[in-house]
């Protein structure tokens, strides 16, 4: 897939708004800041084991929730794929996912108990309350609102032999 441009992630703090008579929303969401549509599974620790979920999609420019409420756990997990152009977000935290819709305990023997083993990139919330994680196309590309806290910005480029995935079905919580 000559042409194509390297994808780069960078989280941000969700800025909860304060007004008087409203608690604050506290939740994790993702934004895509692309041009293209992405497809998100998470993974996060739930007690004392590990649970990976999909596929939440996202239109271009535009964001979702994925976890509501208040953060319980300072590390987050995060796989994307850009169903138009190609590539993906990842990283070196393996954990089970599939292509279809999906709930997954455990991050263990992923591909003999049928799944496949993806590299998922860490976000680092430090323990705050919500976190939002901004999705770009490239390191040099504006969000949508101010970064105000940034980690380092993820350099990946388009994975081979994933042309074609089918589009997951789309997931939400209410």
């Amino acid at each position: 897939m000559a042409g194509m441009r390297a994808l780069a992630c960078s989280a941000l703090l969700a800025t909860a708004a304060m007004l008087v008579g409203e608690p604050a929303k506290a939740d994790f969401r993702l934004c895509n800041n692309t041009g293209n549509r992405v497809g998100i599974a998470i993974g996060y620790k739930e007690n004392e084991s590990w649970t990976t979920e999909g596929w939440w999609n996202i239109s271009a420019r535009s964001c979702e929730t994925v976890l509501r409420g208040t953060l319980v756990a300072r590390f987050y997990y995060i796989y994307a794929v850009d169903y138009d152009r190609g590539g993906e977000w990842s990283g070196q935290a393996f954990m089970c996912s599939r292509e279809k819709e999906f709930t997954i305990r455990g991050t263990e023997d992923c591909l003999a108990r049928g799944f496949d083993r993806t590299g998922f990139f860490e976000v680092d919330t430090g323990d705050q309350p919500s976190w939002t994680v901004q999705l770009t196309e490239s390191a040099d590309q504006t969000p949508m609102q101010p970064l105000q806290s940034k980690i380092p910005m993820l350099q990946t480029p388009p994975t081979a032999g994933r042309p074609g995935q089918p589009l997951p079905p789309s997931r939400s919580r209410n």
